[in-house]
């Protein structure tokens, strides 16, 4: 597997990165990982989201859109 080294980071982010691993019971090597493979991933389709959001499916049943208020047309 390939491996990849970093240089130059400031010690300000190097403590950063060491805090959040701790706070996710990972190692700084792991929270890199899921840091990169997060950043880089194909993000999520809008309908697939919206799906997420709306569903049945995804246990909003008890969403509600409100009534529409309608206005005559506009007059040029």
């Amino acid at each position: 597997m390939p491996s990849l080294s970093v240089r130059k980071l400031d010690d300000e982010t190097i403590l950063n990165l060491r805090i959040q691993a701790a706070r996710h019971g990972v190692s700084m090597e792991e929270e890199v990982r899921q840091i990169i493979k997060q950043a880089v991933s194909r993000p999520e389709k809008l309908g697939d989201f919206a799906l997420s959001l709306f569903s049945e499916t995804y246990d909003n049943k008890d969403f509600t859109l409100p009534q529409r208020e309608t206005s005559p047309p506009l007059k040029y």
